[in-house]
């Protein structure tokens, strides 16, 4: 798979096809040695290759395959890899949680089309420019439909329909190499290059590639960043997902995040030094390589030594490659990434992170993979924001003949002690949802058409407090004063008794206002409290 998956990843990077084969030598072994996931595969892989594409073409006067665009591209893996490497020392890791799965769900469907609409040239068999955009790659192929070369649509299709059928007979058939095989053959044939105008991938450089440092002067760096820090974020999710994936299959080893960091930023480092084509996970080739029974990394340094004898003495094989197969390649590759069920299962269960997926998703479709890639990172860092401004907080009642408490919206049964009003609030008390506190706990009181002489806070589920959620503490219990209103508090963890008790609130509240269970401080206003209104 690699073989092929090289070479066409590389193509769709907008670069010759040897550096992609490039790309399945040193970082395989580097991640190998220094890996933490025993089934993962590296190499080029399709989002980040689109993404170097669409990076390095915005940078004006830089052509696709041009020796200034794979210098740029390389530099860029360089650079890459550093910054992973970087945050897997500071530990880092934790940055994996700051895209979530609809962000990452929309940008990857809407990256499908963008790699699709890439392959339309080598689909269709006829010129397309690069540089159009999306929708005018879309609209020149449709208006050109008579300059088709039906030979390479033919071809294509045969090819994805033929990967689909081996898939289904077993999935570890290698589906793509075959087709590899079988398209070099009746291209060379039936001479179709020549006798047909089918276009081909001609001559591949043989050997080993060489060690090379590449440009970082500050004039390269200046126009790369932009790409570097979109591959790196999209790289960290991409790498670490898969390889928590395969940790799950197996429940026999444990995938370090940091230390995933370090190797693939590694793997990337030495990738550039011989002139590789940024890599990364991929999720199909590792899929495939667990399915066939690799147990250790082991099965990526085999596979680095075929790719090194492919590279010493086999590429003028691929000379009659037909650019329709690979094409095929990365279409079937890349059609798992359009997530329609997913966004279909957000529609009807979680309608936020629906709207989270299509907004994303409709960035990156109109205005490019790297705005996309960053409204994704806002977006998710704003849904985190807003959803732990606003934790939930439940209105509780006793369970008719048990010691524990509910909310009272979700069971009929339930019913309110007499003059006492429970709440219980499910989130850390600190700067970002202090204010949000104090306002409920607040409206709740004033909303409540009984007279009441209790209010119980269930802090249980308060893990952390800081000092502006202390300040809405002291706010409440004043308001609560005014009123008349005695405040419990029940169920705190230790560390928020202690840091309230250092701050003086404890004192201030009244050592006999705290309880281990709201059942606890319930029962002891009852025998106690009570008698004293009476």
């Amino acid at each position: 798979m690699l073989i092929p998956q090289g070479m066409a990843y590389a193509k769709l990077a907008g670069m010759p096809e040897i550096y992609g084969l490039y790309g399945g030598l040193v970082p395989l072994i580097l991640y190998a040695l220094f890996g933490t996931s025993r089934q993962m595969s590296v190499g080029p892989v399709a989002i980040s290759s689109v993404l170097i594409a669409e990076g390095i073409s915005r940078i004006e006067g830089v052509i696709a395959f041009s020796p200034q665009f794979i210098a740029y591209a390389v530099a860029a893996g360089l650079c890459i890899g550093v910054l992973q490497f970087v945050f897997g020392l500071l530990r880092m890791g934790f940055l994996v949680n700051f895209l979530s799965h609809p962000v990452i769900a929309g940008f990857t469907s809407a990256a499908a089309f963008i790699i699709f609409a890439s392959q339309l040239s080598d689909f269709l068999g006829f010129y397309i420019d690069r540089e159009l955009s999306l929708f005018g790659k879309i609209k020149y192929a449709l208006t050109n439909l008579d300059k088709a070369n039906l030979y390479a649509v033919g071809i294509c299709l045969g090819s994805m329909a033929l990967m689909l059928f081996l898939k289904k007979v077993n999935r570890i058939i290698p589906g793509a190499l075959i087709v590899v095989v079988l398209g070099i053959a009746v291209s060379y044939l039936f001479n179709l290059h020549d006798a047909h105008g089918l276009q081909i991938i001609g001559l591949i450089p043989e050997g080993l590639p060489d060690f090379a440092l590449p440009d970082l002067s500050p004039s390269v760096l200046e126009v790369i960043y932009p790409t570097v820090l979109t591959v790196t974020i999209i790289g960290i999710v991409e790498g670490i997902g898969i390889a928590k994936t395969l940790e799950g299959k197996h429940q026999s080893y444990l995938v370090n995040n940091n230390r995933e960091l370090i190797a693939l930023g590694l793997s990337k480092i030495g990738g550039a030094l011989f002139l590789s084509v940024p890599t990364s996970g991929s999720f199909t080739r590792s899929a495939v390589n667990n399915e066939a029974g690799a147990r250790t990394a082991l099965a990526s340094l085999v596979t680095a030594a075929i790719i090194g004898l492919t590279l010493l003495f086999f590429t003028p094989i691929f000379y009659y490659l037909p650019k329709a197969v690979l094409a095929a390649v990365i279409l079937l590759a890349v059609r798992g990434l359009f997530e329609y069920k997913e966004a279909i299962n957000l529609w009807k269960n979680h309608r936020s992170d629906f709207f989270l997926m299509s907004a994303t998703f409709l960035v990156t479709l109109f205005f490019g993979i790297e705005k996309g890639v960053l409204a994704g990172v806002i977006l998710s860092v704003m849904n985190v924001l807003y959803r732990s401004s606003r934790p939930h907080i439940a209105v509780l009642g006793i369970v008719p003949g048990k010691t524990y408490y509910r909310n009272v919206k979700r069971f009929e049964e339930i019913k309110h002690e007499t003059d006492a009003l429970i709440v219980r609030f499910d989130s850390q008390l600190y700067f970002a949802n202090a204010s949000y506190f104090r306002d409920r706990i607040r409206k709740i009181v004033l909303e409540e058409d009984r007279p009441l002489k209790c209010f119980f806070l269930d802090a249980k589920s308060i893990s952390d407090i800081d000092s502006s959620g202390l300040r809405a503490l002291r706010d409440i219990h004043r308001f609560l004063q005014k009123k008349g209103i005695d405040l419990f508090v029940c169920g705190a963890i230790g560390t928020i008794r202690d840091r309230l008790e250092r701050e003086g609130f404890t004192r201030e509240l009244g050592e006999n206002r705290w309880f281990l269970s709201l059942h606890d401080g319930v029962r002891y206003y009852k025998q106690t409290i009570e008698k004293t209104h009476e």
